[in-house]
């Protein structure tokens, strides 16, 4: 039971830290970052689910010091990130509207999130290393069932937006 929990947070950890990247490899939607929540980070993204991988005590052993290490090497980065968000956001909501600063500071921020992008996507790399086979191909089947609902659930959405602008059939 506590093996399960302490691998349980071992995955949540990698998620968090995969999702990282992709979230500000989006970008700001309207209105910058604001409302995204504590960290800046917002929702969760989709990372290697871990714990329905069947991981041995090594390979657990293994994901702990790879995730120890990338949150050591990645601190700095991180902490150049959330001050880069800050400058731009200051940049942006100051009361003499300066293209240049605003401009300088989105690149900033821009740099930084393509840096923590590309550590992650190494981290995740030397995780997906450490798989055998069989779990490499459980990984790709859950990929895959995760891609097909969130296309059915696009496919839903857009006949519901679809079926709101049709204008109302006339009653006889």
């Amino acid at each position: 039971m506590v093996r399960r929990y302490r691998f349980a947070i071992l995955g949540g950890l990698l998620v968090a830290l995969i999702a990282a990247g992709a979230v500000f490899a989006q970008g700001p939607g309207p209105g910058g970052f604001r409302g995204r929540g504590p960290g800046m980070m917002g929702g969760r993204g989709a990372g290697v689910p871990l714990g329905a991988l069947d991981l041995s005590d090594a390979q657990r052993e293994q994901v702990r010091q790879l995730m120890q290490q990338h949150r050591q090497q990645t601190e700095g980065l991180r902490e150049r990130l959330r001050a880069a968000f800050e400058a731009q956001r200051t940049a942006a909501d100051a009361a003499q509207v300066d293209p240049d600063r605003i401009r300088a500071a989105a690149r900033e921020l821009a740099d930084a999130q393509g840096e923590l992008a590309v550590q992650q996507a190494q981290l995740r790399s030397e995780v997906l290393n450490l798989l055998t086979a069989e779990q490499k191909e459980g990984l790709a089947k859950m990929r895959a069932d995760r891609q097909a609902r969130v296309t059915e659930r696009q496919q839903r959405m857009q006949e519901r937006r679809q079926q709101r602008q049709q204008p109302p059939q006339q009653q006889q």
